[in-house]
């Protein structure tokens, strides 16, 4: 075992027999369950010295148990360095405020100049491994063209407890996280919840599209009103968007769905494309300017995956969204 980790353990006298992967679990405390069954399978632990294969194999008090943690290997996608605006980094967790236009995970067509790149190359050694490979945790995502903040885990303990948290989507637990859009009209309602389910288009599998419950993903948006504009004579407002589901273009489909698509939005705001005609010039020039949906994850907060310490950041609208606005409010 060249360079790997070794830990040891005797279970007390008089424990009843359980599976060695929840014994593992329970001991070892930073690695998830489904890693610790593929070292069970790849001879990686041993019970009073013998090496032991099956994660379902029973152990009983008194048993010595051993592991070997190898370390991880390279990442793929291979590391680049890249200019990142970290809000936030310790052993665990790294929050980045993400410019529009920056890929977050490599896909067909984006094999390179990734997020995820960007962080092998900054985090570096301290990167512990998710899985067994020295790579970042991406528990969420943003769009393309989405601005804002992003929690990524750095090992197996921090992703275990983020995704837990992301799969709640705070509704029972501490996750927050609300985004700021800039929308066609004005909402009806100052505040609403958007219930549709989602499922991607048959026709273009680019675009998400709403669809019946049976056919669907569930999906929830609860959105407030922040601002008309311009307040005497408004042809789009400002609003803050808050998910209880994390589905793909959540957000650019329900708010098209209500009939306020985002500014913008090539992909849910094309039929919207004469309402630009509207604008005075200097706010067209902006909307030109900002060339994507105006959207931006401006709030995130989350329980620490170790301390427990409830971690909040806020992010205040990037340089194209807020001339965006700020042309939008002069009304001129």
């Amino acid at each position: 075992m060249n360079d790997a980790t070794r830990q040891e353990w005797t279970l007390e006298d008089g424990l009843a027999p359980e599976r060695l992967d929840r014994v593992l679990a329970r001991l070892q405390g930073d690695l998830s369950r489904s890693r610790l069954q593929a070292l069970i399978r790849d001879g990686q632990v041993t019970v009073d010295g013998t090496p032991v294969l099956d994660p379902n194999r029973k152990v009983a008090g008194g048993a010595s148990v051993g592991l070997n943690i190898p370390p991880p290997v390279p990442a793929e996608p291979a590391g680049e360095a890249m200019a990142l605006s970290v809000v936030y980094e310790d052993e665990d967790v790294i929050v980045i405020d993400k410019p529009p236009g920056l890929v977050v995970h490599p896909a067909a067509g984006h094999d390179s100049g990734t997020l995820v790149n960007a962080l092998i190359a900054h985090c570096g050694e301290s990167l512990s491994g998710i899985g067994g490979v020295k790579r970042p945790g991406i528990v969420h995502r943003l769009d393309k063209d989405t601005s804002g903040l992003l929690v990524v885990a750095k090992n197996d303990l921090a992703h275990q407890a983020l995704s837990a948290q992301f799969a709640d989507h705070g509704r029972t637990g501490p996750l927050e996280r609300a985004y700021l859009a800039i929308v066609w009209g004005v909402p009806e309602r100052r505040r609403g919840t958007v219930e549709a389910a989602l499922a991607r288009s048959t026709h273009n599998r680019e675009k998400i599209v709403v669809v019946g419950e049976e056919r669907g993903r569930y999906a929830i948006t609860h959105y407030e009103l922040l601002e008309s504009l311009p307040p005497a004579l408004p042809l789009a407002s400002l609003v803050r968007c808050e998910l209880e589901t994390g589905r793909t273009h959540q957000i650019r489909v329900h708010m098209a769905h209500l009939g306020h698509p985002l500014l913008g939005d090539a992909t849910y705001g094309s039929g919207f494309k004469t309402k630009a005609n509207r604008l005075s010039e200097p706010q067209r020039e902006a909307l030109n300017a900002l060339d994507r949906q105006a959207l931006h994850a401006a709030i995130l907060g989350f329980e620490h995956p170790r301390s427990g310490e409830f971690l909040r950041f806020e992010s205040a609208l990037p340089a194209d969204m807020a001339a965006l606005l700020q042309a939008l409010q002069a009304g001129i």
